[in-house]
């Protein structure tokens, strides 16, 4: 017999303490069976003789040292009597050990077994290396010999694999303790330890990729120590080291590798190309019919192929493991690589899973499958959502410019205008259209989509009103025809159109319909499309405040700042159009203050390129703001502030509008009533009920009540006019009644205009006529309680308006009132831990206080409300 298997094996130089196993170790042994299972180089055996050789377990250690040569289990149970004689065990010499595994009787079980019982203490036997013995009957005998020996046998067993033991019957009865690899993975301070046996200093962050590099494997955490300790820039080479490296690669080959059986050998080769794969996957890239056994048997074997998560539905291969395949792949069989790529982008196409798909199609080279997979999954929209910046976009970043499909020049188009180069976009779309011309290829729905969609937001940007409306119109016909599964999956696409031809019917006076598409645009938004929804929230939010719906405009400006705050953006990509509607409902409410505040958050120079709706907008309700502060005539300078830069888009025609009655209501407050009329006179539609009832304004102005009276009449009241307009007009008809002497008449429509203004806080305009008009209160008790109710209403808020609610809320702390004055100057939380000298986190908990005290969700809703309890 060879004596070194009967020896515990010294420990190495470089043991690192592993006090957390050795625990587990102590506690198994009081147990019959103690299993330690790991791939090779896991240090299962260092972990066993390091625990065997400080004497902690308190009972005889009877070592075998099992190899390859054992393979036959011939001279197991000689092995066996021999350790245990030598651990102490009184074994009879008439025991004979039998002599191959097959000629073990009963006989011979039952005296050894007879013989352990009647020990005075258990004697712990240590089988290492038990996977490289073969059969089952050597398992059965040795339970056998356990199960009767009255617990004077304790088993370890370790190995690459379980033995075939009926180790269930032991688990469910609570009595087998297992050690497996997740346990024998190193921890990040047992790593730190071993570098410093081999005298590596690594930073924290080095430390924390060689971990993750190596998933905690002991071989390799050895090797990489000890390749890094004869180099001074260990640092460095941390980044550098792969499973390629010389050392690590030899390791591999010798204990993995050369022991698998050929078909094995190529299917782990073939399927290194995966990251995580399915056996069905497995089995399309190789061809077998074998994978759900083969992956089985590897990760039975700890052959580093393991289960992904709890589930053995997917799988991967250990990291170094994995980079060392791959190498291998490329020396031996490098024509194939492409074709094995092509295979999984086809399985992963028909499973869609795009981006993956089109990661092994570009890995293979082949851009013409890659852009196909795109276009068949109806995937375009995400590359002119993301750009490069997505996922499937960078993969596309070594597209060839002039690739020769219409697929590939599709996604060319599509990445370039996500980057905003239109000139690119029309150069590769017409490419487009050429290569279908000269192809026989069938007429794809797929592709036709991908170019309209592409168009639409093309003509958007380039301010073709006329060509989004005509190819959204194409693009929403054959959207309609998509399979309902891919739409859902791509809701982006119909999103994008929506969100341009909304756009344009704005921009083209069409408010209405603009509104009613933008509404639609920000319900079918789905998550991905977040920067899109937000712009059709500011936009109709703009729209609403135009028309009057204050209360409306405000939510949807919330949500629209609500949901930046949510995406994390940056202070530069801020929905400026939602600040400038949370502006217009202040002025119209005349809280010149919050106006104020808005303005400055809403800078239109921010906005890349430049657009005319943010400039026009911010134009307007900065000279509303100037006016009610008296400052006319720089009130009328701002208007001339409303064009933006050349090449940004234009500003929609309804706000250009707003910008030349605003013009001209600044010269008739001016006293300049005909300079007024010119302006009216260009407008497009200068007879429409808006500009009647401000050319009615110019001729009260300039003595001519009886004619004004004839313009405003038939608007005040009317159906379907606009409440701002139909204010306007009450008040007109109350200016003239006041200025003749009727003060019936003027009661009566003041009366009108105060119901009005009413449901939506439109101070404004009744403030901007109050000087004129506040003699006509005058005796008359409920007309001055219907204007001061104007004053101090405020509809966001209805319970603030009944006299018999009592609104309670806790107080807030000194420290949360310095938050919340922070909260109302709209100061990121950055600028307000700055400016209180605290931390970030100590801001965001002041945040969640104030809100749970003032029963709010969002930080507007807990500014408003402080507002309204008189705590700002």
């Amino acid at each position: 017999m060879l004596q070194s298997k009967f020896a515990v094996p010294e420990p190495p130089r470089f043991l690192v303490a592993r006090p957390r196993l050795a625990e587990r170790l102590a506690r198994g042994v009081r147990e019959p069976v103690t299993l330690v299972v790991g791939p090779a180089g896991s240090g299962k055996t260092q972990l066993v003789s390091a625990w065997a050789g400080t004497g902690a377990p308190g009972y005889p250690i009877a070592w075998i040292t099992l190899e390859e040569e054992d393979r036959q289990a011939d001279s197991f149970w000689a092995y066996v009597l021999e350790t245990l004689r030598r651990a102490g065990v009184a074994v009879s010499p008439s025991l004979a050990a039998p002599a191959t595994a097959t000629s073990v009787d009963r006989s011979f079980l039952v005296r050894l077994a007879a013989a352990l019982s009647e020990q005075p203490a258990p004697v712990v036997l240590v089988l290492d290396g038990v996977s490289n013995l073969s059969g089952q009957q050597w398992a059965t005998d040795l339970e056998f010999v356990l199960r009767h020996a009255a617990q004077m046998l304790r088993l370890v067993l370790v190995g690459r694999w379980d033995p075939p033991m009926p180790l269930h019957r032991y688990r469910l009865a609570g009595r087998l303790e297992e050690v497996r690899s997740q346990d024998l993975a190193f921890t990040s301070d047992e790593t730190a330890e071993l570098l410093t046996l081999h005298r590596v200093t690594l930073s924290r962050d080095a430390l924390a990729s060689l971990l993750q590099h190596t998933e905690g494997w002991a071989a390799g955490l050895r090797l990489f120590a000890m390749a890094l300790e004869e180099r001074g820039d260990a640092e460095t080479m941390v980044a550098t080291i792969t499973g390629t490296e010389a050392t690590i690669a030899e390791y591999f080959v010798d204990e993995v590798l050369r022991i698998q059986p050929p078909h094995v050998r190529t299917f782990l080769l073939e399927t290194s190309i995966l990251d995580t794969f399915t056996p069905d996957l497995a089995e399309a890239v190789t061809g077998r019919g074998d994978s759900h056994w083969l992956l089985a048997a590897l990760c039975r074997q700890n052959a580093f192929v393991q289960p992904v998560g709890d589930s053995p539905a997917a799988y991967r291969c250990h990291r170094l493991f994995a980079e060392l395949l791959q190498a291998q792949l490329v020396r031996e069989a490098r024509d194939r690589i492409p074709e094995l790529h092509r295979r999984a982008a086809g399985w992963f196409a028909a499973a869609r899973q795009t981006v993956e798909a089109v990661g092994h199609a570009v890995a293979a080279a082949d851009w013409h499958l890659a852009a196909t997979v795109v276009v068949e999954d109806y995937a375009v929209g995400r590359l002119l959502l993301d750009g490069p910046a997505g996922r499937l976009g960078e993969l596309f970043t070594g597209l060839p410019d002039e690739a020769g499909s219409a697929e590939t020049a599709v996604v060319a188009a599509a990445l370039a205008l996500s980057t905003r180069d239109a000139a690119a976009c029309a150069r590769h779309l017409d490419r487009a259209d050429q290569l279908m011309l000269g192809s026989d290829a069938d007429y794809r729905p797929s592709l036709a989509v991908a170019q309209l969609v592409t168009g639409v937001v093309l003509a958007r940007l380039r301010d073709d009103g006329a060509g989004v409306l005509h190819s959204a119109a194409a693009a929403e016909e054959l959207l309609a025809q998509v399979p309902a599964d891919r739409l859902d999956r791509h809701q982006e696409l119909r999103v994008l159109v929506l969100g341009a031809k909304g756009d344009v019917q704005s921009r083209t006076g069409e408010v209405d319909a603009a509104a009613v598409t933008l509404t639609e645009t920000a319900n079918a938004a789905t998550p991905g499309c977040e920067r899109v929804r937000i712009d059709a929230l500011a936009h109709l939010a703009l729209i609403e405040a135009h028309r009057g719906r204050l209360r409306h405009a405000e939510r949807l400006a919330d949500q629209a700042t609500d949901l930046a705050d949510r995406c994390g953006l940056e202070p530069a990509s801020r929905p400026v159009g939602a600040e400038l509607a949370l502006a217009w409902v202040a002025m119209e409410r005349y809280d010149i203050d919050t106006a104020g505040r808005h303005l400055r958050a809403a800078d239109p120079r921010r906005i890349r390129p430049a657009d005319g709706m943010i400039h026009a907008a911010f134009a307007l309700i900065r000279s509303r703001r100037l006016q009610a502060r008296g400052e006319l005539r720089s009130a009328l300078v701002a208007l001339d502030d409303s064009a933006p830069a050349p090449g940004g888009l234009p500003a929609p025609a309804w706000l250009v509008r707003q910008l030349t009655l605003a013009q001209a209501r600044l010269l008739i407050v001016m006293g300049r009533p005909e300079p007024a009329m010119t302006v009216l006179g260009k407008l497009a539609d200068p007879d429409a009920q808006d500009a009647s009832v401000v050319r009615a304004a110019a001729l009260v102005a300039a003595g001519d009540p009886a004619a004004a009276r004839l313009l405003a009449m038939p608007v005040a009241g009317a159906a379907g006019v606009a409440s701002p307009v139909n204010l306007e007009a009450w008040l007109v008809l109350a200016t003239v009644a006041a200025r003749v002497g009727d003060v019936d008449d003027a009661r009566a429509a003041l009366r009108h205009a105060l119901r009005t203004a009413m449901p939506e806080s439109q101070r404004r305009a009744v403030q901007q006529v109050w000087a004129e008009l506040r003699r006509v209160l005058r005796d008359d008790d409920e007309l001055a309680a219907q204007y001061r109710q104007l004053q101090g209403s405020a509809p966001a808020d209805r319970a603030r308006t009944d006299p018999d609610t009592i609104l309670v809320f806790e107080a807030l702390s000194k420290r949360e009132t310095e938050v919340l004055q922070g909260m109302a100057a709209m100061l990121p939380t950055e600028e307000i831990a700055a400016s209180l000298y605290v931390s970030v986190n100590t801001v965001k908990t002041h945040v969640r206080s104030i809100l749970r005290k003032l029963s709010a969700s969002r930080r507007n809703e807990a500014v408003r409300r402080a507002r309204s309890l008189g705590l700002l």
